[in-house]
């Protein structure tokens, strides 16, 4: 694959990772994001620039790795937004996670302008960043997606084109609520192992064996043994995943009755200083109302 122009907005724990593989891949890279520009991919040679609009202009195909719906509206329409600086026949990818419903207005207003539009989201966490090991959920033309596919490839391993514009997004929301229900999961059963008088790390292990097992029961099981919970994956991430799901089924008229259960359960957590949590740390919610925690022994 010859060498691209192209731009990165948005270094956090998800993006400079990111950012750094397309960088090893061979490609020029213009980079901007809120903070100060991570000295590693400066030294690996990413091009500074102070706004997103002056990433827009440098490059041809500009990704965008930030929080939340109104970030990435910002990034792409605000002032010194991509739109004032990007020109026809460009391609904006954005790999944020976000609402599938304004995913589909932005694709539009990039259309107008000219340009076309990825949604690319993202599940691996920051371990598949580093990895270059992210499954990638992408929305979009299918002959747009087969102009990038390569690029993506430089990011990640299970790469799947879901459909048009916003699918991308819809298969995301649908990643978290799957996750989160498989975290609770996974922690009830760990609590209710060791409450009653088991070793959880012994009947984690058994479990991996059986119809049980998942990539959940492995990772996270192991942090709810272990108690470790750094992220990760924050807490507060996962409860904007879990809005995105509960706000989309009002408007289809659905009722996701455990994906409620799970957001209020990390939002005990984040009431008890938990918001920057890994995810796995639901677990915490339920041990509160056990009085009992996985690490102890049970009387």
């Amino acid at each position: 694959m010859s060498a691209q122009k192209l731009g990165f907005i948005g270094l956090g724990i998800m993006g400079s990772p990111m950012a750094g593989h397309l960088l090893k891949g061979g490609h020029q890279v213009f980079v901007a994001t809120r903070s100060q520009v991570p000295e590693d991919l400066i030294k690996a040679g990413a091009v500074a620039c102070k706004t997103a609009a002056d990433v827009a202009k440098q490059a041809d195909i500009i990704f965008t790795m930030v929080p939340d719906t109104p970030d990435v509206e910002k990034v792409l329409f605000g002032e010194n937004g991509i739109s004032s600086g990007i020109t026809k026949g460009k391609t904006v990818i954005d790999m944020s996670s976000i609402s599938p419903i304004a995913t589909k207005e932005f694709a539009k207003k990039m259309n107008d302008l000219g340009c076309d539009y990825v949604d690319a989201p993202v599940s691996g966490g920051q371990v598949g960043a580093q990895n270059a090991t992210l499954s990638i959920m992408v929305g979009a033309d299918e002959g747009v997606f087969n102009k990038v596919k390569l690029l993506f490839e430089l990011m990640g391993k299970n790469i799947n084109l879901v459909g048009g514009n916003g699918a991308g997004q819809t298969a995301k929301v649908a990643n978290q609520i799957i996750v989160a229900l498989n975290i609770e999961a996974v922690g009830e059963a760990l609590l209710f192992a060791a409450k009653a008088g088991a070793d959880p790390a012994k009947v984690r292990q058994a479990l991996m064996g059986g119809f049980a097992s998942s990539k959940i029961l492995e990772v996270h099981g192991e942090r709810m043994v272990n108690r470790t919970f750094n992220p990760g994956f924050r807490i507060e991430l996962h409860q904007k995943d879990l809005n995105l799901a509960l706000s989309s089924a009002k408007a289809l008229g659905v009722s996701l009755p455990n994906t409620a259960t799970a957001q209020e359960l990390f939002n005990s957590c984040a009431a008890h200083g938990g918001k920057a949590w890994d995810h796995s740390a639901m677990v915490k919610a339920l041990e509160k109302l056990a009085n009992f925690e996985i690490g102890q022994k049970a009387s």
